[in-house]
């Protein structure tokens, strides 16, 4: 099925030209489908590109999603045209009304700060404490998850020694979960961070399950026993470039970086790098919105219930 998104959202190109099905709002309305509700909370600073990532996993579904863009109207972003904004964004005040089936929070570029150093961080807080009443399953990746397992448990992010950066080893560990469902005994998972959670502080959560994890990246994910949190510590959704895009800026402005591991064939930037995550990124979505909110969302969003603690 497909995925329904503005008409004019630069994402559609992208997504026609990959033989993904976009649906315009009048033949949305003509299947006579409730389509999911899903709502993208967009802080990653290359916004465009994000939609377009997000866009083509959640359009790679049998399920018809209906996507909307939330950005924090606490901070400017300056990578990302006033013009777009104004045009497919919402801020969250706009839908704080609304109920959603399920809730993406993406990572974002600010690991070097306190949590509540950052500029848009009691908007954050009163947005994840909204999706307790007001969605279905919410999805945090990289330092939304940090923020997220912060915000809801007190478990604190920690700094790396080194960036971890390049495309790593996982397995899971919980086999149990369905949401892992179909996941050969590796994969693989771009990561891009300076900070880290520590696997004891997790532990300590009797309410929180580890579902897989990595040698060198630590833990990968986790979600609550309720399955209406989850928390994802990597980078799936990540384009085949997207690595090579921070290597080659952080290269250029003369910042320590240091090459991607398992990225570039023989560690040789010159080369095309190799993409050996995407079959695990569809999987992982796929699995996300048929098992934790297609099939166990209501069909009317006002019976959403407030999640027991």
């Amino acid at each position: 099925m497909p995925i329904k998104i503005p008409d004019n959202l630069p994402a559609v190109d992208v997504l026609h030209r990959e033989n993904i099905f976009v649906m315009s709002q009048g033949r949305a309305i003509s299947q006579d489908i409730r389509p999911l509700q899903i709502l993208l909370v967009n802080l990653m600073p290359r916004k465009i590109q994000t939609e377009v990532q997000f866009s083509r996993l959640l359009g790679n579904t049998a399920l018809q999603i209906e996507l909307s863009f939330v950005a924090p109207e606490s901070h400017t972003p300056t990578n990302t045209p006033q013009e777009h904004l104004q045009a497919f964004y919402s801020t969250f005040n706009d839908v704080r009304h609304r109920n959603f089936d399920g809730c993406i929070i993406t990572g974002a570029p600010v690991e070097h700060l306190p949590f509540e150093a950052v500029d848009y961080w009691e908007e954050l807080c009163t947005l994840m404490e909204w999706t307790k009443t007001h969605v279905h399953s919410t999805f945090h990746i990289c330092w939304g998850a940090q923020a997220g397992l912060y915000y809801h448990y007190g478990i604190p992010k920690h700094q790396l020694d080194a960036k971890l950066f390049g495309v790593f080893e996982h397995q899971v560990e919980y086999k149990q979960s369905i949401l892992f469902r179909g996941f050969d005994d590796i994969f693989y998972v771009p990561h891009s961070r300076h900070t880290t959670v520590d696997r004891n502080d997790i532990a300590a959560h009797p309410e929180l399950q580890i579902l897989a994890s990595s040698d060198k990246a630590g833990v990968y994910a986790v979600y609550d026993r309720h399955f209406k949190q989850f928390y994802v510590t990597g980078h799936s959704e990540y384009d085949a470039d997207t690595l090579e895009l921070e290597y080659k800026r952080d290269v250029a402005a003369g910042k320590p970086i240091t090459i991607p591991e398992n990225y570039y064939p023989g560690d040789d930037p010159t080369q095309a790098p190799r993409v050996i995550w995407r079959a695990h990124a569809n999987l992982l979505f796929c699995n996300w919105l048929n098992y934790f909110v297609y099939q166990t969302t209501p069909y009317d969003l006002a019976m959403i219930p407030e999640r027991s603690e």
